[in-house]
């Protein structure tokens, strides 16, 4: 049985035999619906957006660089980039997503806190769109799983926040340092990434004509399972 995107691309092909004057990008974007390229640029904003985050953490946190396999922002920026699909690394052990995030407050871990986030957040963030950085017709998405990545991102703000080692320091500096705001670009990030899944959500909802069930954010801030 053939998947949705494979209905898709023949769907596409067969169109181009039709239209053959039609150029590369036009001809692309007619096995698209307007909902399809919406979600095209949630994506690349998205994936933009924990760019620049993970920039700004290891601008506030350098000796994490010096915890990790790589000792550059530029490196591992790179190796961002070149991993296509889930986000998994040897020098976690494999772990993904919110299992990655715990990592971040994890008295015992030794590693890398930024990279762990990254790889968690942005795991996580590519799950939620199905590891895809394109949707044609007849792709889903499901609003369920949107949803609960926006509510991860917030109990990972509040985490952030509020989260201390034993000696009262944050397990990484955002938007305080030494006891005093100075920096609300974190705020402003993470609320560009909270806004961006609930939209995505409620169109992903609209789409299917389902309604989309809200996650419990609980008062323990417990990161939630992803629905399967």
């Amino acid at each position: 049985m053939l998947t949705r995107r494979q209905i898709s691309l023949l769907l596409l092909a067969l169109t181009g035999t039709a239209l053959p004057g039609c150029g590369g990008y036009e001809l692309k974007n007619l096995a698209k619906s307007d909902i399809n390229m919406v979600t095209d640029e949630f994506i690349l904003e998205t994936r933009r957006l924990v760019r620049e985050l993970m920039s700004k953490l290891y601008g506030r946190n350098p000796d994490q660089l010096r915890r990790g396999a790589v000792n550059t922002a530029e490196g591992r920026l790179q190796q961002l980039q070149e991993t296509p699909g889930p986000l998994a690394f040897r020098e976690l052990e494999g772990t993904q997503e919110i299992a990655a995030l715990e990592l971040v407050f994890d008295p015992e871990f030794e590693g890398d806190r930024v990279f762990a986030l990254i790889v968690g957040l942005g795991g996580m963030l590519r799950r939620a769109y199905g590891y895809d950085t394109e949707y044609y017709l007849f792709d889903a998405l499901d609003p369920a799983v949107l949803e609960t990545s926006a509510r991860n991102t917030e109990i990972l703000l509040w985490r952030l926040k509020h989260n201390r080692r034993d000696d009262g320091a944050p397990f990484l500096i955002t938007s305080e340092y030494q006891g005093r705001i100075d920096n609300l670009s974190f705020e402003r990030l993470f609320g560009k990434l909270i806004a961006l899944q609930d939209m995505m959500a409620r169109i992903a909802g609209d789409a299917g004509d389902r309604r989309v069930t809200k996650a419990v954010h609980t008062a323990t801030s417990v990161f939630i399972p992803l629905p399967i």
